[in-house]
């Protein structure tokens, strides 16, 4: 550990495993969990005074490592969540995100109830633009409280200057740049519920709901990831890997003369057509396939899945292997929404 590396404000450990969800064999030279912003800069010069790669790390949830890492993994494990006037919550970027929609949830926030049990944590959220059932993480952020490595300062963003969009914001399309802190969101006590996602108003009837809150909504949708998605206590996995899909209408067309049964949804403004990943996937017979220990799971054909001993590289080439087989199919490229962080030599 550097000598002048504060102990009390974060965790130095040589030669230190990765965590991750797909529990891949991966170790960096070494691994600093930092528990205040504040020592951010002091921890990034004891780094850089090191000369080797830095990589920032949430959870390990929405990753793939090939192999190890020659330097120092950072991972953010402040906590702190601070309510304001007007329902202003601004966050640390080291809380768990689920346990923060939960906390909303108790705190009497409507909004966030569609995000319940994304794994990572709340840094990593607006990297990704998280999004599930009908909702995207985009409409509460109100500002991204960040260290910008270009600048050696401290930075805010706005909205508009985290660029938004499907699965991706400016922090996904220039990772070296910026190291989230914090983030503030709003949030309203009389949001509107979005039950309009295919499965939920399902869920709600089987749960006897006529008249949903926040609250029935947050288990019609954690009723609907538990039976589609599976735990990664039991088996490794980084959620959905692959993107949907987004072709001009053009294109479209020509895939609905094809197949009929596509699924397929319009996106205004811009004109696009969301297609569903999974249902290509199935539709090549590659849901539940399996090579050695890397798999689809059987329930769901976006999750790749470690059963056992796979390695990053192992689950790499069945990612490849599913893009091609749907592009050969289809013309359609599939992208994963996980990081994939490449073998480098040290």
């Amino acid at each position: 550990m550097p000598s002048h590396a504060p102990q009390s404000a974060a965790v130095w450990e040589p030669d230190a495993a990765i965590p991750n969800t797909l529990r891949v064999p991966a170790r960096a030279r070494s691994l600093v969990r930092l528990r205040n912003a504040d020592n951010l800069p002091e921890v990034l010069d004891a780094a850089q005074a090191a000369g080797l790669p830095l990589f920032v790390l949430g959870a390990g949830s929405n990753i793939l490592f090939v192999g190890d890492f020659p330097g120092t993994v950072l991972q953010l494990a402040t906590r702190g969540i601070e309510e304001t006037d007007q329902g202003r919550i601004r966050v640390a970027a080291g809380e768990s995100w689920d346990g923060f929609v939960r906390w909303s949830l108790e705190a009497g926030y409507a909004g966030l109830e569609n995000l319940i049990l994304i794994p990572g944590t709340v840094g990593a959220a607006p990297v990704q633009n998280i999004g599930a059932y009908g909702v995207e993480l985009s409409e509460f952020v109100s500002r991204v409280e960040a260290w910008d490595r270009q600048a050696s300062r401290r930075v805010t963003l706005g909205p508009d200057d985290c660029a938004f969009a499907y699965r991706d914001s400016v922090f996904k399309r220039d990772v070296e740049r910026y190291i989230i802190t914090h983030v503030e969101l709003v949030l309203s006590r009389r949001r509107a519920l979005c039950l309009d996602y295919q499965g939920v108003q399902e869920a709600l009837e089987s749960l006897g709901v006529r008249e949903p809150t926040a609250f029935d909504v947050a288990r019609a949708v954690e009723r609907l990831r538990l039976r589609k998605l599976p735990d990664p206590q039991m088996i490794a996995n980084a959620g959905s890997f692959f993107k949907n899909p987004v072709v001009s209408e053009q294109e479209a067309q020509r895939l609905r003369s094809q197949y009929p049964d596509l699924p397929n949804y319009p996106q205004p403004p811009d004109g696009g057509v969301k297609l569903s990943a999974a249902w290509l996937i199935e539709q090549c017979g590659m849901k539940g396939v399996r090579r050695g220990d890397a798999g689809l799971y059987a329930g769901h054909a976006l999750v790749l899945v470690n059963h056992g001993q796979a390695t990053g590289p192992e689950l790499l080439a069945l990612a490849r292997e599913v893009q091609a087989t749907v592009t050969k199919r289809f013309g359609v490229t599939l992208q994963p929404e996980p990081r994939i962080v490449p073998a480098v030599s040290s």
